[in-house]
């Protein structure tokens, strides 16, 4: 009955979605605005229904129904209550089926706003937001049902996979899930605009918040993401350039790329063409990530097994982009504006080599994740590209990058005078100089790492100037306290100072980066019981393995150290190898000394003979890891900052909004 009441709640969604774009396209060619409201309420209705299919699921898991495939294959009776329910997102039709409430949730939220400015965007608004809808829910109906029933009811499931089961990865899927499916709501409101041939920066406007809360949220699935493969995958590493982990990072690339561009459409109405290209771009790359997790046509870790719904998806991308790229023709002449690039040294020449830049990295990390296609499409052989070939393309246009953060606020709308920029990052380029000359006489020898270091600092003093100028001018004007000056200024501009949070969060995990990449020690070795070994100031010993069951069939072989920095004892460390007995699936979950400096990180390889007597041990001493993860928290405390509603952008909203009231008065509208 439960599951029965889940399907069908699915299946009046999809009919739902169905109606909504046939509702909104009926009322935009009849200009009849009860069937565009109509439209409206059955996007509306959506969200209730496909809430209430994965509230539906939720409860089959945590009743441990296995008459349905689904849950049979994540859940078992032993299963905490916890990781049930986030076994929603723990399958391929489960987390569809999620996929589908986020997605109905931000389409619920911004056809629920107050639309008297953007009238006119509303019923292709509609059209596009639930045609998106009609596609997954689509998926979920036709082809993954999650509520499919199994021949026979089965005694216990599967369980969930045991690389699901870390805290990271409970929060890490929802981070991207949000992330993915909020970026369809700017590109929905951009293709409306294109329709709708309301082409100003209405659009951008309405859709800013939107855009910031969706790269808020992907920012954090990749930062999470990281932390994940940090601690669970045993590897040493945050990062590998897996195909999947690209799959999230590359709409992020081109989503980041989108709100450094509208702000030059803002500011001098320029770029719109490029704009809506770079929005398209980002919505494309979101269902194409979507499409190499759930495919299985790119192996990886990340990703689940081969599916059917590759096909689907691949077709869906395909008239996606034909759609797109139709509108944008069409409009062509309409998007071009008489404004023009004026100066190579202007805010928005540094904007649009910051965009060049993001799609240099977006093109070669496309490039690399889908060489092994390519390569079995040509050859016959399937060649997968490693991170030697990431660090050397994508390298050096990071360094670019961190070097345009610091200086592309000092540059002027227009054009900015030489001699000007020259005075301003003079003396910041001649600390950073004495920084680096510090740490080569402290034995920092590698040129590499010297070069990172030297821009990180150079970057980081022009950004920490641009809040003591305002700090400085607000003591001065104001005679208020150096706090009360900080946070008024951050409270007064959030967006802009926002933006200089994200850079400074950028810029310390890039110290951390740099440090890891270039500085990380590593050894493996087998060790009997009592032995030693070192690795920089650390020693670790060997005091023998135990092995004991954990709760859901885990059997656990745990290794016991002692390590030792400079001689002197610090602490014990516990690596382990989780079997997870059901399925056979092993996990290797290391241990780790943090502080401020460093991580000792320990894996627990292999044990042989009695599993007391002997262990392989793979160890790691990673410099500065720690400045990766603060980094990621100063940078969320930006996104955060910048996404508030600021009252600056109020007062610029509540005047477009006058004058195009104005216009409509006067031309009779």
């Amino acid at each position: 009955m439960i599951a029965d009441l889940g399907y069908a709640a699915v299946l009046i969604a999809f009919a739902a979605a169905v109606y909504a774009v046939g509702a909104a396209y009926y009322g935009a060619r009849r200009q009849d605005p009860r069937w565009v409201e109509s439209a409206r309420n059955a996007t509306l209705v959506t969200l209730p229904l496909v809430a209430l299919a994965a509230v539906m699921l939720v409860v089959s898991l945590l009743r441990s129904d296995f008459s349905l495939e689904y849950v049979w294959r994540v859940s078992s009776r032993e299963t905490p209550t916890y990781l049930k329910v986030t076994a929603l997102w723990g399958g391929q039709a489960g987390s569809l089926l999620f996929w589908n409430l986020l997605l109905a949730v931000f389409t619920a939220a911004a056809m629920a706003r107050k639309w008297d400015d953007q009238r006119e965007l509303m019923p292709y608004a509609i059209i596009v937001a639930s045609f998106t809808q009609i596609f997954f829910l689509g998926l979920v109906a036709f082809v993954e049902n999650p509520f499919a029933r199994l021949p026979a009811v089965q005694a216990d499931g599967n369980g969930l996979n045991p690389l699901l089961r870390h805290p990271g990865m409970i929060i890490h899927p929802p981070m991207l899930y949000l992330g993915f499916t909020g970026f369809t709501i700017p590109y929905t409101f951009a293709m409306a605009a294109l329709m709708a041939g309301k082409l100003d920066d209405g659009w951008i406007r309405t859709t800013r918040r939107w855009t910031l809360t969706a790269w808020l949220f992907l920012s954090l699935g990749l930062i999470l993401g990281g932390r994940w493969a940090y601690d669970v995958l045993g590897w040493g590493g945050y990062w590998a350039w897996d195909p999947v982990e690209n799959a999230s990072f590359m709409p992020w690339l081109a989503g980041t790329a989108f709100l450094h561009s509208v702000m030059i459409q803002e500011k001098r109405n320029m770029f719109r063409w490029w704009n809506i290209v770079l929005i398209v771009v980002t919505y494309c790359l979101v269902i194409y990530g979507t499409f190499i997790v759930r495919s299985g046509v790119i192996t990886s870790v990340h990703s689940f097994a081969q599916s059917a719904i590759g096909p689907l998806f691949f077709g869906f991308i395909v008239i996606m982009f034909v759609f797109s790229v139709y509108w944008i023709i069409k409009r062509y002449e309409e998007l071009s504006t008489p404004n023009r690039l004026e100066s190579l040294l202007s805010r928005e020449a540094a904007f649009l080599l910051n965009n060049f830049l993001f799609l240099g990295i977006l093109f070669a990390t496309f490039w690399g994740t889908n060489f092994p296609i390519l390569s079995e499409l040509f050859t016959g052989q399937k060649i997968t590209v490693g991170e030697p070939f990431y660090e050397k393309v994508n390298g050096p246009q990071f360094a670019v990058l961190l070097l345009l953060m610091g200086v592309a606020p000092l540059t002027m709308w227009f054009r900015t005078s030489a001699q000007r920029l020259g005075r301003m990052v003079v003396w910041p380029a001649v600390a950073a100089t004495v920084l680096v000359v510090a740490l080569y006489l402290f034995d920092v020898t590698l040129w590499i790492a010297l070069v990172g270091y030297w821009i990180v600092t150079f970057a980081a003093i022009l950004t920490l100037l641009e809040f003591w100028r305002g700090i400085r001018a607000r003591m001065r004007s104001k005679g208020e306290a150096p706090w009360t000056a900080l946070s008024t200024l951050i409270g007064r501009n959030r967006r802009r100072y926002g933006g200089y949070l994200i850079h400074l969060g950028v810029l310390v995990m890039a110290f951390g980066i740099i440090s890891t990449e270039v500085y990380q020690q590593e050894t493996q070795i087998r060790l009997n019981r009592g032995d030693t070994v070192s690795l920089g100031s650390y020693s670790l010993t060997f005091n023998g393995n135990t092995r004991y069951t954990g709760p859901d069939d885990l059997l656990i072989t745990e290794a016991s150290t002692d390590v030792y920095k400079n001689g002197r004892y610090v602490g014990s460390l516990n690596p382990r190898v989780e079997l997870y007995t059901r399925t056979n699936q092993p996990m290797t979950i290391p241990d780790l000394r943090p502080t401020f400096t460093e991580d000792f990180y320990v894996l627990l390889v292999n044990w042989e003979g009695t599993t007391e007597d002997a262990a392989t041990f793979r160890l790691f001493l990673n410099p500065l890891i720690n400045w990766v993860w603060a980094g990621g928290v100063i940078f969320i405390i930006g996104t955060l900052t910048a996404a508030w509603r600021d009252p600056a952008d109020e007062k610029i909203t509540a005047a477009a909004h006058a004058r195009r009231t104005a216009v409509a008065g006067a031309t009779g509208d």
